[in-house]
């Protein structure tokens, strides 16, 4: 069933709903409670929530968002996406971590008022995860959705941080882990490791997936000689890699004539990358054409040391561009290593000094490698894909009344 947009909206006693042309009869428009650790900050945005209630949006849902932020507040966005902003404290980089007192109180309130017909918790271990408990003790059924089991499957960068991210999954994380009816993860976790935390039977995998009909590959430059441009796209935090990124890749603009190198995302001022590679790199910012930016990408770099299933990687797959990734986390999910992308592993900056190279030296393989990217997001990835799988979720969830 092809994807459309979202129905007409609230009529005037505040219930929403869409005429089905066929039996002309009116359908109440079904809710979810979407409880994300954040929304969209510059220093700070959750991608897989949005792109997520985009996608519900498309299937026919209301979708009535709470995140923690900067500041408090409510937006009503559209007659179909409502966000509850919730003010808490935030840990910078390598932690990136906020702290809301009364978050998990605020969300009951809400799922009082709301009544969803669907909750669902994103992420794991973060602070507004702990709404799991409070929801379960008022015996409401959650779903849980993740990208990665943070002190399990993915890692921050530091012995200190990875201490405190170990304990906290073993303990916080595996509780919640064992509240939630359904878990859903975007990419495969090892099933030894599901078996022993006792949540195998209950976990399935279905991706953030991405509408590949918003990227395309810019026009070829009618310049005999264009310039070759390699991005980055994401924050500027420790655990992504990109002092590797740039470590590898500088080195190589005095052997290629033309070479744009350019870092794409959030950073603080004075960050010390920034200081450091100024004279060969363009550090652009937080941009909103990123779809642009991409089409005019030749090769794309995500150095991660852990990740989950990376929205920035869809779409530079979904741009034709020859990714290269570090073999991590769902980066492994979704390059066929040597066909639709290449893989090297995580903080071996050689290795990806010379993946580049080959694809710098290479403009063949860099196409054949972008046409293969692009072909394997319309098959395994694109929403229409995706799309069906969440609704057939979300119907065992409605019709289940247990």
């Amino acid at each position: 069933m092809p994807i459309s947009g979202p129905g007409p909206g609230p009529d005037p006693y505040g219930y929403c709903f869409t005429l089905n042309a066929v039996s002309s009869t009116i359908i109440a428009v079904k809710t979810i409670l979407l409880i994300s650790p954040y929304w969209r900050e510059e220093h700070r945005w959750m991608v897989s929530s949005y792109k997520l209630a985009d996608l519900w949006q498309r299937l026919g849902y209301k979708v009535v968002v709470i995140c923690m932020a900067s500041e408090s507040g409510v937006d009503k966005v559209s007659e179909t996406l409502e966000v509850h902003r919730h003010k808490d404290i935030f840990l910078r980089d390598p932690w990136n971590y906020g702290i809301a007192f009364g978050f998990a109180g605020y969300v009951h309130k809400v799922a009082k008022e709301v009544k969803p017909d669907i909750i669902i918790v994103n992420k794991i271990l973060f602070w507004s995860t702990f709404s799991i408990i409070r929801l379960r003790l008022a015996r409401k059924r959650v779903i849980l959705t993740t990208d990665a089991l943070v002190g399990m499957t993915w890692w921050p960068r530091g012995r200190i941080p990875k201490v405190g991210a170990f304990l906290y999954a073993w303990t916080l994380g595996w509780l919640l882990l064992l509240l939630a009816k359904k878990i859903v993860t975007f990419h495969p976790q090892p099933p030894t490791l599901l078996r022993r935390l006792g949540i195998a039977k209950k976990v399935s995998v279905i991706p953030t997936g991405i509408d590949p009909s918003l990227y395309a590959k810019s026009d070829p430059s009618p310049d005999p000689d264009p310039k070759t441009t390699i991005t980055y796209v994401g924050r500027l935090e420790s655990v992504k890699g990109v002092d590797d990124y740039l470590a590898a890749v500088v080195p190589l603009k005095k052997d290629s004539a033309g070479l744009k190198i350019q870092v794409v995302g959030f950073y603080e001022e004075g960050h010390p990358l920034v200081k450091q590679y100024e004279r060969d790199v363009v550090f652009t910012g937080l941009r909103d054409d990123i779809p642009q930016i991409l089409g005019e990408t030749d090769i794309f770099v995500l150095p991660s040391y852990s990740e989950g299933l990376s929205n920035a990687v869809m779409e530079a797959m979904s741009s034709r561009c020859a990714c290269i990734a570090s073999e991590v986390g769902g980066n492994c999910y979704l390059i066929q290593n040597g066909v639709s992308g290449l893989l090297f592993p995580a903080g071996d900056r050689e290795a990806l000094r010379a993946h580049i190279k080959r694809l710098l030296d290479d403009p063949a393989k860099r196409r054949a490698m972008g046409d293969a990217a692009r072909e394997r997001i319309e098959k395994e990835f694109s929403w229409e894909v995706v799309g069906e799988r969440y609704r057939v979720l979300f119907d065992s969830i409605c019709n289940d009344r247990d």
